[in-house]
C-alpha cells in the first residue's frame, strides 16, 4: 500500500473508511479514457466515475459523474444554486486539487472544493473514483464519499 499512497488513500485510512485500491493500465491520452478504465478493471462502466473540476459563477466545484455520460453543466449550476457552469481550465484544476488530469480524486484535494455527486451513485453497492493518480482507482461506498466530502447529490449526467 505504501507505493499506492496518495492524499486520497491516506484520508480513507486515517478515517477508517472501507475501500479497495485497483491499479490499471490505460494510456493517458486514449480516447474514451473512462470507458477503457472500466474495461481494464472488469467492472460495469456505470460504476466508474470521473471527477471534473468546473467553474460555477466564479467558484470551483467538482462534479463526480459516471464515465458513461457527459456532465450536464446547467444541472450542475442548478445543484449548487448557480447560474452558469463551465469546465475549469486544466492548469487551474490541477493547481487547486494537487492532482493531474486523469488522476483527479474527489478526496484529499489540496483545496477542499465543493463536490456534487451524480445521484446514480447512490443506487450502486460501491463506486470507483480516481485514487489521486493515473493508473489507480478507489472503490468505496457512495455514502462514504458523500460523508467524507459533504457532497451534494443531484442528477448531473446527460447520455
Amino acid at each position: 500500500m505504501a507505493e499506492q499512497g496518495t492524499p486520497a488513500t491516506a484520508l480513507l485510512v486515517k478515517r477508517g473508511i472501507a475501500h479497495r485500491t485497483h491499479p490499471y493500465r490505460v494510456a493517458p491520452d486514449a480516447p474514451n479514457y473512462g470507458a477503457l478504465v472500466a474495461v481494464a478493471l472488469g467492472v460495469a462502466p456505470e460504476r466508474v466515475f470521473k471527477s471534473l473540476v468546473t467553474d460555477v459563477d466564479g467558484a470551483l466545484t467538482v462534479a463526480v459523474v459516471p464515465v458513461t455520460g457527459e456532465l450536464d453543466l446547467k444541472a450542475l449550476a442548478a445543484a449548487v444554486g448557480g447560474k452558469r457552469a463551465a469546465l475549469a481550465d486544466r492548469a487551474v484544476a490541477e493547481r487547486a486539487t494537487g492532482y493531474v488530469r486523469g488522476g483527479i480524486s474527489p478526496l484529499g484535494q489540496r483545496r477542499r472544493l465543493p463536490i456534487v455527486l451524480d445521484e446514480s451513485a447512490l443506487d450502486l453497492p460501491t463506486i470507483y473514483v480516481s485514487a489521486g493518480r493515473r493508473g489507480l482507482q478507489l472503490e468505496l461506498a457512495a455514502a462514504d464519499l458523500v460523508a467524507l466530502t459533504d457532497a451534494r447529490t443531484a442528477p448531473l449526467q446527460t447520455h
